[in-house]
């Protein structure tokens, strides 16, 4: 599958931000089939029929998401995705990142040796009833913290905030529920429909914890935004496409 851009709103709202820790991580959803349904009648029909993996990365202190990527999980998506991140800092910062390899490459890439960046490689045990733990991941054994680059903060290599991230969005986002009919037929609404998710997370819902969104708690904002300043900003956009 192609490597799907977001919408143009959503790459310019958010201007460089002040972040220090952020934690990044991938998570699985599929367009009008699964990969391993997809038949070459249905690849030459449905664009972006198959897995759909989307790309996270989350501020553990403003719980902001400063950027995200739909697209296969493989290198070239990563390249991306991580070139975007250090595109929307102006500081340096700590990452975490769980064992996927590709982002050792893309990681040094985009930031070099500017950067304290750890792996958080989390090791499972083996369950023989594959039909009971086929949608819920194995029991998870141990952890092995692996520093890459710089000097990492031991107590902050954690990727708990972005899993937790991972967690609202299937529960707030009817197309990332398991075992459900809500799977994305269009890969152009399942784009349009996450990018609406973020915009709405990072700037009109109030953070349960933080008390406001995250957008203000990272000082991007100084208010807490409504639908209709989204309809604004669309309007707008429309405008200069136009002119």
């Amino acid at each position: 599958m192609s490597i799907l851009p977001r919408p143009r709103i959503s790459q310019s709202i958010l201007p460089p931000n002040p972040c220090r820790r952020i934690q990044l991580d991938e998570l699985w959803s599929f367009n009008y089939c699964k990969a391993k349904n997809v038949t070459p009648d249905i690849a030459s029909r449905v664009e972006g029929a198959g897995d759909v993996w989307l790309w996270v990365a989350v501020d553990a202190d403003s719980k902001l998401v400063p950027c995200w990527k739909l697209g296969d999980r493989n290198a070239g998506t990563a390249f991306d995705f991580v070139h975007d991140l250090a595109d929307r800092l102006s500081n340096r910062i700590q990452l975490t990142t769980e064992g996927h390899r590709v982002y050792l490459t893309a990681v040094e890439s985009a930031f070099g040796s500017d950067i304290d960046y750890a792996m958080l490689v989390k090791m499972y045990g083996t369950n023989p009833r594959e039909d009971e733990t086929r949608y819920s991941p194995a029991k998870c054994t141990g952890i092995q913290m692996a520093v890459v680059t710089g000097s990492p903060d031991p107590k902050h290599i954690s990727t708990s905030f972005v899993e937790r991230q991972n967690w609202s969005v299937r529960t707030a986002m009817r197309r990332y529920t398991r075992l459900s009919n809500g799977f994305s037929r269009k890969i152009q609404n399942h784009a349009a429909a996450v990018a609406l998710y973020y915009f709405s997370y990072n700037f009109i819902k109030i953070h349960r914890t933080l008390r406001v969104s995250p957008a203000m708690a990272a000082g991007v904002t100084n208010h807490l935004w409504e639908v209709s300043d989204l309809v604004t900003l669309w309007e707008s956009e429309e405008a200069k496409r136009t002119a």
